[in-house]
């Protein structure tokens, strides 16, 4: 997909969807979404499952034009239930990962040589986030706490709803589309890394901070809701043969959670990783090597003992030849 040109949709939402049927969840509200889908619109999974609160957070950043930011721990699916909102919503939606080798110039454009005319050029090429303010695009940004100091001074200056951005390179000034949003996800509220788990992360300016007019928090949910997600993902663990394994395996990342929240271990489950063991059950047939496969093997020695009290607690397994020799 090209960003050479604009996204051909009306200059508003033209269809009303109401919340409860398309979301199912518990609201009477109703947003506005576009009637038409253009290759910008995620895909949607039919069996996702959304949570209450972060569901209508991002809702009120479409149709009210708040910037949100999701914050979480790993794994919880912060991006993808922004994805799954607009894709039902039919809005356009573009994610730019903000890992340290993102530069302001990757942001704004540079100059790059073209062939014109049988002769070379130089000529500026935009980048993602102009191109994303001039359209009904729903801008979100991944791991914004990792951000560097440069690219955020860059983003700030669109945080204000109706923010202009300014090229300097060419003394340009750039209105937002009446349709442009703006979301972020991070791992941190913007205090930096204080659990040891999140290398990376920076302090975020806390003048930009309150530039955000909602941060919803998306953690772990509860064991029954976690059930509905790994089954929706990992079809094969919906039959009664199953449902027992699957429950525990639950019940197991509930334990490492709560053993991180008690600073036991330095390590957790999360509902990714939940995933990903019950899809190598599937493949390996086998509980206990799924588990050391899926989540052991990447523990600290000197904590394996836990996870192993945790996994024969679950399961009434002992797993031989793994932990510290003492």
């Amino acid at each position: 997909m090209a960003i050479n040109s604009n996204i051909d949709l009306p200059k508003k939402p033209n269809i009303k969807i109401e919340v409860s049927k398309v979301f199912n969840i518990d609201s009477k509200i109703s947003v506005k979404g576009f009637k038409d889908k253009t290759e910008w619109v995620p895909e949607i999974d039919p069996n996702y499952v959304f949570d209450r609160e972060t569901t209508l957070s991002i809702l009120a950043g479409f149709e009210h034009n708040r910037r949100v930011m999701i914050q979480g721990f790993h794994g919880t699916g912060k991006s993808t239930h922004i994805e799954q909102v607009a894709a039902r919503l039919n809005w356009p939606c573009v994610r730019i990962n903000l890992d340290s080798h993102i530069s302001r110039i990757d942001l704004l454009g540079k100059d790059a040589i073209k062939l014109k005319d049988g002769k070379q050029i130089t000529e500026f090429q935009e980048g993602l986030l102009p191109w994303s303010i001039q359209n009904p695009v729903a801008l979100v940004f991944d791991e914004y706490d990792a951000g560097r100091p440069d690219v955020m001074f860059v983003i700030q200056r669109i945080l204000e709803v109706e923010g202009k951005l300014t090229l300097l390179d060419q003394n340009k000034v750039i209105n937002p589309h009446s349709c442009f949003r703006l979301f972020a996800t991070t791992n941190t509220v913007g205090l930096g890394d204080v659990t040891g788990l999140y290398h990376g992360t920076q302090q975020i300016n806390q003048g930009q901070m309150d530039r955000w007019h909602v941060l919803s928090t998306l953690n772990y949910l509860d064991p029954k809701q976690e059930y509905k997600v790994v089954v929706s993902q990992v079809g094969d663990m919906k039959g009664a043969k199953n449902q027992d394994t699957l429950k525990n395996m639950i019940k197991l990342a509930n334990l490492t959670r709560n053993g991180f929240a008690n600073g036991d271990i330095s390590i957790l489950m999360s509902p990714r990783t939940v995933i990903s063991w019950a899809q190598n059950y599937k493949i390996f047939k086998d509980i206990a090597s799924s588990f050391k496969l899926t989540f052991l093997n990447k523990c600290d020695e000197m904590e394996k003992s836990i996870f192993l009290e945790y996994f024969q607690r679950c399961f009434d397994i002992d797993i031989e030849g793994d932990g510290p020799k003492t």
